[in-house]
């Protein structure tokens, strides 16, 4: 009997390591197959007062929504904060820190100017592109590279000029700017502008000259001709608006008339 039972148990052990389980877990047989205890039920209430569910958790009081600001606001603002800046380092610290133009929050950079504060030109575009807003500085893609190639045409490198724009944050997808966007930054151009003091302007694309000259023409009855730039406090500057280089990559033939504004650029420095 002992010899059958041992063999029988040796047989068992041999398949339980055939089968993979070659550990005991438990001191003690389990059987599986008795019925479970059924399952213990809370104490019923004495009280016969229904229960009351929890309340729910406390949540921190919301931060009060940001105060709209009209168009007029941010223009007083922006007029009362560039006017305060003596310098050009204080106008870009105001400038960089003035939140009345929504592009600020969507831009990666921002761009403020490029080249020689005080140089006898100084030329203001319209608005950062991709590459300049990964840079931060103005006219750095395939059209800035083409504006360098403007200027050294007629002996100006591009360090010996001052640059700048309109507004110092890209548009989303290179858009142009809106009204808004122009008009809450438009009182630090004419700062800067101020400031910087060049002996001419140049006025680069539709949207730069349109908006400082305040004229409704468009830029190609714009170009060609010497204009007057005048601020909202001081003199008349000279100013001369010039086809945007994005424009002239997208229209070689329009640098023929270009390349007579800049021989006439030239002229007007050498002259003063």
């Amino acid at each position: 009997m002992n010899e059958e039972f041992s063999g029988a148990q040796a047989a068992l052990l041999e398949w339980y390591v055939a089968a993979g389980a070659d550990e005991a877990i438990g001191d003690a047989p389990v059987d599986r197959f008795a019925p479970r205890p059924a399952p213990r039920k809370p104490p019923a209430s004495t009280s016969s007062a229904p229960r009351q569910p929890a309340p729910p958790p406390r949540q921190p009081p919301a931060a009060p929504a940001p105060a709209l600001r009209s168009r007029e606001a941010n223009v007083q603002t922006a007029r009362e904060t560039a006017a305060a800046a003596a310098t050009l380092a204080e106008l870009r610290a105001a400038l960089e820190a003035f939140d009345g133009c929504p592009l600020k929050a969507t831009a990666t950079n921002f761009v403020f100017a490029d080249g020689k504060p005080g140089a006898p030109l100084m030329l203001v575009g319209e608005a950062p592109g991709a590459e300049e807003d990964r840079q931060g500085l103005p006219f750095v893609g395939p059209a800035g590279r083409l504006l360098d190639k403007m200027l050294e045409a007629i002996g100006i490198a591009r360090k010996e000029a001052y640059i700048s724009n309109i507004l110092p944050w890209r548009p989303p997808g290179n858009r142009n700017p809106t009204d808004s966007e122009i008009a809450a930054c438009l009182p630090f151009v004419e700062r800067h502008i101020a400031l910087a003091a060049p002996q001419i302007l140049i006025l680069v694309g539709g949207i730069s000259a349109k908006s400082l000259l305040r004229s409704k023409e468009g830029i190609m009855r714009l170009r060609g001709r010497w204009l007057k730039y005048r601020p909202p406090e001081g003199e008349p500057m000279t100013a001369r608006a010039l086809l945007h280089p994005a424009y002239l990559l997208r229209q070689p033939a329009q640098k023929r008339v270009t390349w007579r504004d800049l021989l006439e650029i030239r002229e007007r420095l050498d002259a003063n």
